[in-house]
């Protein structure tokens, strides 16, 4: 860097490249969310070029050929080193400059020379830059001498090949940047660079691959492989590692991209991160709040599996750090917003989402908290039982992973933290067993139906008609009977036909019953599933005849049963739109299932939605049905469908076609069942119920048509028979008369209790009879039965009152259980007698606990044979006092 330029920011550098390659006729890409779209080979994107495929491997064409971003990624692979590190973080951003066969070598190394070194851009020494190229690329050799740099810096290296199997690929060239010799304490020199040391001196900045060949490992000698008719050329440059340099600080964490995460994190902990040894902790949870920041605005949610399993982990790794640094209770969700203001330059979207990351990230901490209480004991208890070998075997690692909720990760991290090794293969194990145990929990039929190889050899196509026919005509193509191939059927079996009606069931909607027969032959199907090549398999039942290969039968499914079930299944589609208008853009399906009695949706989300919330939704759900909305399916090629802006579910694997169900500009979905022609088919759409079914997962479960109306009915006349009893005429006013009665029934409680207190008061001067003189006190121990524990309290303090230097200690049998309440004075307590001391001594004897304060305390036991004895270890202690 020039020493008259002003240091620019993170967010600086990184609009200096943009601008830098738009000079040069680029096209800037906003960079894509962190969650793959149409790519189910990733979990995150992790690289610039992974959201431009498309364009490399020819599917599409872009505007412009020349194109420059800063796309945000994940790896979580290395997580284990991320502040160990100076280098290592799980969300980055990749600066690149890409081509799509347009410039190649000749303009990309002297465009990123420029870059570097020029006075204008970055600026670095040209003597502080070393490059790596392929032995055999001798033409970018040739280009890096002529645009400037050292030959004596240039070092040719066999590792400067990419290729990823078969496929597009070739040479790259590495530039690396000298950091000086305080980063070499041993002084070894350029030896870290051309031998490949790992060092910090020498840092990796930039690394361009020219995608020239079409690559063929294994198959034939790189020396043979040709050339690709459209070149391309692909480049990446770390962000935080590039502005680590410029601002020439010791590691990525010491920039203005994380300290002011750091700054803030430092505010709740007990340790600073000046402080050597905790200088990993803060770099962890700094890297960690962008990480889950990001993904979570970028729509991934908290779960148990794929990509929000690994969104756990990382915010579960951090909160851990953050205990290391002393720092009690939740605090990630309070460093959102210091994450997003780092970077709202660029990522200004941010900024609308960060109270609902903070709601889903506390929610996430404070049951983390709760679950670390709970399996901290056991590892630590774990670890000291296994001291001797430094081994934790792996039925413990399972247990707290099964039963906890710790990751597998997680634990072993806090065994390595404590010189441990963990028993990888033993947890494999137990998993393993585990899935076992969930397969056999299915049944033993669905077992056989699953491990039928006549059933997975079975190829032969089978037509659905059921879309738009109520009946079906086809020739048996396939019986089997539990799960084996079979000529002829007599009685309960399976069938498979050439042209079939029935839906079977998929997607959440269940399958179609009804019958199917011929001259010959009768039978119920009470069942439809997809065989393993996906043709409708009708389970059969109630057989008359015989039936046999090459037969033909007709086929009818239950009309009003499917009538209903799809009016349900549509419901979830309007239901799903509505739920995104009132709750937010974030809720996404997380499974569904509808058929003709109800349908259930589920749903991600942080809270439970309010009373309000819902009858809103359940509003708009019955306005879209009054409208009368045409429902229109298409089948549309799959990158058609998708740039229609369908609402998908992320984890179904789609074909090559899908089928788009639209309600008019309210809701449009890929879905595969079976719907209403119109929304004012669902005749009243209604609500019975919401419930959470997991963390961040809601369930709304919900009714159409008549079901709908005869439950709206239903509740109608509930009111109306409460009103009558109440000797109304009508339900008007219902809430103002039960609000009547209850403060009436209010009032004369308290009448009830002021009328019991005169009662035990004026009892009081009788039992005072009782006491006894102790150690110089005055102790009335009474032993009560059936008497109201909600007064024993009120009752001991009014005989305590009405003593000079008193104890009252009183013990109550009733309902099978016993309860003690003591009350002391100044002067007993001055004594060491305490009540909370005496009560819990009394109930530990009965097989309970409790305690209280020294003046007053309550306590409960469940052992009544153990009371006298209860009754004399308290005389015991007060006589000894």
């Amino acid at each position: 860097m020039s020493e008259t330029k002003k240091v620019p920011t993170g967010n600086q550098v990184r609009q200096m490249f943009l601008d830098f390659f738009a000079q040069k006729g680029f096209q800037v890409e906003p960079s894509a969310s962190l969650i793959p779209h149409n790519d189910p080979t990733l979990l995150w994107i992790n690289a610039g070029v992974s959201t431009l495929k498309k364009y490399f491997d020819g599917t599409e064409k872009p505007k412009c050929n020349r194109i420059v971003n800063a796309q945000k990624c994940i790896r979580t692979n290395d997580i284990e080193n991320v502040g160990r590190t100076s280098r290592h973080l799980t969300m980055f951003e990749m600066l690149g400059d890409f081509s799509i066969g347009d410039f190649f070598k000749k303009e990309a190394i002297p465009w990123a020379w420029e870059f570097l070194t020029s006075k204008d851009w970055i600026g670095f020494d040209p003597e502080r830059l070393y490059v790596t190229v392929y032995p055999d690329d001798q033409e970018a050799y040739d280009i890096w001498v002529k645009t400037g740099m050292n030959p004596k810096h240039i070092h040719k290296s066999m590792d400067n090949f990419w290729e990823i199997g078969r496929g597009p690929g070739g040479p790259d060239t590495e530039i690396y940047y000298d950091r000086g010799e305080k980063y070499d304490p041993d002084h070894i020199g350029e030896k870290l660079f051309f031998e490949d040391i790992d060092n910090d001196r020498y840092i990796e900045v930039w690394n361009i691959v020219f995608s020239q060949y079409d690559c063929r490992p294994g198959e034939v000698p790189r020396t043979e492989y040709k050339e690709l008719p459209q070149k391309n050329i692909d480049t990446g440059m770390g962000l935080e590692r590039l502005v680590c340099l410029v601002q020439d600080k010791e590691t990525n964490f010491d920039t203005d991209l994380f300290m002011p995460i750091i700054e803030a994190a430092e505010k709740f902990a007990k340790h600073p991160y000046s402080d050597p040894e905790y200088k990993m902790a803060y770099r962890v949870i700094a890297d960690h709040i962008r990480t889950v920041t990001f993904a979570i605005a970028d729509g991934a949610m908290f779960s148990n599996e794929g990509r929000g399993y690994v969104l756990r982990r990382v915010l579960r790794r951090a909160v851990r750090y953050g205990i290391k640094l002393g720092i009690e209770g939740s605090f990630m969700y309070k460093l959102v917003q210091v994450a997003a203001d780092a970077m709202k330059d660029y990522y200004g979207y941010v900024e609308e989402k960060v109270p609902l990351i903070e709601k889903l990230v506390k929610n996430e901490e404070e049951s983390f908290h709760r679950t670390l209480a709970n399996g901290e004991t056991l590892l630590q208890e774990a670890l000291k039982e296994h001291a001797d070998t430094k081994n934790l075997p792996g039925e413990v690692v399972f247990r707290l992973y099964d039963t906890y909720g710790y990751p597998k990760e997680l634990t072993a991290e806090i065994a390595e933290d404590a010189g441990y090794t963990v028993d990888e293969a033993g947890f494999d194990k137990e998993m393993a067993a585990q899935k076992q145990r969930a397969r056999d929990a299915r049944g033993e039929l669905q077992s056989m139906h699953g491990q039928s190889e006549d059933l997975m050899d079975f190829i032969e196509e089978s037509e659905f008609t059921g879309y738009t026919d109520r009946t079906c005509k086809g020739k048996v193509i396939g019986l089997f009977r539990n799960g084996v191939k079979v000529d002829e059927l007599e009685g309960e079996g399976d069938v498979i036909l050439s042209s079939t009606c029935f839906y079977a069931e998929s997607g959440g909607q269940c399958a179609d019953t009804g019958k199917i027969w011929n001259d010959l032959f009768h039978a119920d199907v009470t069942d439809v599933k997809k065989a393993p090549h996906k043709q409708p398999l009708h389970h059969i039942e109630n057989v008359e005849g015989t039936l046999h290969l090459g037969d033909e039968v007709e086929g009818a499914y239950d009309y009003e049963a499917r009538q209903k079930t799809r009016a349900n299944h549509s419901s979830l589609h309007l239901l799903q739109a509505a739920l995104r208008e009132v709750l937010g853009s974030h809720i996404a399906q997380a499974g569904s299932y509808n058929c003709p009695d109800y349908a259930r949706f589920d749903f991600t989300h942080f809270e439970k939605p309010t009373a309000e919330q819902l009858k809103k939704v359940e509003e708009i759900v019955n306005e879209k049905i009054q409208e009368d909305i045409p429902v229109t399916t298409e089948v549309l090629p799959i990158e058609e469908a998708r740039k229609t802006g369908a609402t998908a579910l992320f984890d179904e694997k789609y074909g090559d076609f899908v089928r788009v169900v639209s309600m008019g500009d309210f809701s449009k979905e890929f879905c595969g069942g079976t719907h209403v022609s119109n929304t004012g088919d669902l005749g009243v759409f209604r609500i019975i119920s919401e419930e959470s079914v997991g963390s961040g997962i809601r369930r709304i479960t919900c009714e159409t048509k008549m079901k709908a109306y005869e439950d709206f009915r239903r509740e109608q006349d509930y009111l109306d028979d409460t009103a009558a009893i109440l000797k109304m005429k009508n339900w008007e006013g219902l809430q103002e008369r039960i609000q009547k009665l209850l403060d009436e029934n209010a009032e004369l409680k308290k009448e009830v209790a002021a009328e019991k207190q005169k009662a035990m008061l004026a009892d009081a001067d009788a039992q005072l009879s009782k006491k006894e003189s102790i150690s110089g006190l005055e102790v009335l121990i009474l032993k009560q039965k059936d008497m109201e524990t909600g007064g024993m309290k009120d009752y001991a303090e009014a005989l305590r009152n009405k003593m000079q230097n008193g104890i009252v200690f009183l013990a109550n049998e009733g309902a099978g259980k016993v309860t003690f309440v003591c009350a002391c004075s100044k002067a007993a307590i001055a004594k060491g007698l305490k009540a909370g001391d005496l009560v819990k001594a009394a109930a530990q004897l009965t097989g309970g606990n409790g305690g209280g304060r020294p003046d007053m305390a309550q306590a409960g036991g469940r052992d009544v044979s153990k009371l006298d004895a209860a009754i004399e270890e308290v005389r015991k202690r007060i006589q000894n006092a």
